[in-house]
């Protein structure tokens, strides 16, 4: 909906963090990258960065994770567009980017510490449903909707060394960073840059931001150019974290049962005992085969349509839904990978779609004895959103945009189970 094209300066810095995992100095890492950039419409564009990490540091693609933090008023990342207005700098800075990642790899590898990973779960409220009935027509629209309830939940990981000292702070949390609109004429992270800003002020280590499976969440206040006001949505999202942290025990200690004291009431006491971390990483990649709507114009459609086509914002759904169809071919199935980890008492789903947040409610309640981190936007480049079977009867965005045939968010539900058990 911008009337412009060209960025006309720099909010604040973006940034690549990098975060390597081994469980003895001569094993083979786990490499967990997060950038702030927007979605990849190219496989071949996102295999420029984790392609790189994979072959330079000789690892098998089960080992790295590269997370798109999901800022919608990044730089263009997609190096087709070379012959629009700026195209011309995309591929130099998939490049840039594509080093950086590099160098702080192997800056964590050099600079490894025996620390321990503590993981907790909290809340935070800027996360809403943004699936609104348009009150004027029979369709939903894309903004908040104060009648629906959203997954409000937190998971923060805490990197301790052998000192206590915080290294660096994870926040896996399902929320769009789409605050800054088309009236923002600025290149930035949006909320997470004060995400961040806030966790390491207070902490004096790294932080990095998981983006969760946001397919139906954004802030309720979005769409605006008001540089304070995401500034706020950020601190939020960082106090809340900060107040996880508060909360959680000593690295290497866990709450014991110690009996009855009778007082004015009999009191259950509780004491601190120190335990044994759980050292083991495990990693496996599901080539998980989803089908295609029936309902899917071919190539040579939307080609032609996108040549007949005067229309701005039309044209942008059809250049999307290109990018899509080459992606997924074809066939009436396609391939959609699913990345597993198992860090300690922590399992990992990754996956490159926007699945709803029925994906990580799912799997939280499922394995109720583990932390459960999801990742959207991770590894690949996206086809499309997996919503829940029962909204592929509605007039709504995520439906009409995605190439996946109703069912597919419960098969990545249940495949993802099935893995792990």
């Amino acid at each position: 909906a911008a009337s412009h094209d060209v960025a006309d300066g720099i909010d604040v810095p973006l940034r690549a963090v990098v975060m390597t995992l081994q469980s003895a100095p001569d094993e083979k890492p786990l490499i967990l990258v997060t950038l702030d950039l927007g979605w990849w419409k190219s496989a071949d564009d996102e295999w420029r960065i984790r392609g790189a990490v994979i072959e330079e540091l000789k690892l098998t693609p089960e080992r790295v994770i590269v997370n798109l933090t999901h800022t919608h008023s990044g730089p263009g990342i997609t190096s087709d567009d070379k012959d629009k207005l700026g195209g011309e700098f995309i591929s130099p800075y998939l490049d840039q980017v594509r080093d950086a990642v590099l160098r702080a790899c192997k800056r964590a590898l050099v600079s490894k510490v025996l620390s321990t990973l503590t993981w907790d779960y909290g809340r935070c409220s800027l996360a809403r449903n943004r699936d609104l009935p348009d009150p004027d027509k029979d369709r939903v629209v894309c903004g908040f909707n104060p009648d629906a309830a959203a997954d409000d939940t937190l998971l923060v990981g805490r990197v301790c060394d052998g000192a206590g000292k915080v290294l660096l702070t994870i926040a896996n949390y399902a929320c769009h960073p789409t605050s800054l609109a088309w009236q923002n004429h600025l290149i930035s992270p949006d909320w997470v840059g004060a995400f961040y800003q806030t966790v390491e002020d207070a902490t004096d280590g790294a932080a990095m931001f998981l983006q969760g499976a946001s397919g139906e969440l954004q802030p309720a206040r979005t769409y605006t150019d008001d540089l304070e006001f995401i500034r706020a949505q950020g601190r939020q999202l960082g106090y809340a974290t900060l107040s996880v942290l508060e909360g959680m025990l000593p690295p290497g200690q866990q709450m014991e049962y110690d009996g009855v004291v009778e007082s004015g009431a009999p009191l259950a006491c509780w004491k601190t005992v120190s335990v044994s971390s759980n050292k083991k990483l495990d990693t496996k990649i599901i080539d998980l085969e989803l089908p295609l709507r029936e309902d899917l114009p071919t190539l040579q459609e939307l080609e032609q349509q996108f040549a007949d086509c005067d229309d701005r914002v039309i044209a942008e759904r059809l250049t999307r839904k290109m990018h899509i169809r080459r992606k997924v071919g074809n066939g009436s199935t396609t391939k959609a990978p699913l990345w597993i980890w198992q860090i300690g008492d922590c399992t990992i789903f990754a996956a490159p779609n926007e699945s709803y947040s029925l994906l990580q409610t799912s799997l939280r309640a499922h394995f109720a004895n583990r932390a459960i981190a999801v990742i959207n936007l991770a590894n690949g480049s996206a086809s499309g959103y997996l919503p829940p079977a029962d909204l592929y009867e509605k007039d709504i965005y995520q439906v009409w945009q995605t190439p996946f045939a109703k069912g597919g968010l419960e098969k990545l539900i249940e495949v993802a189970k099935a893995s792990v058990e």
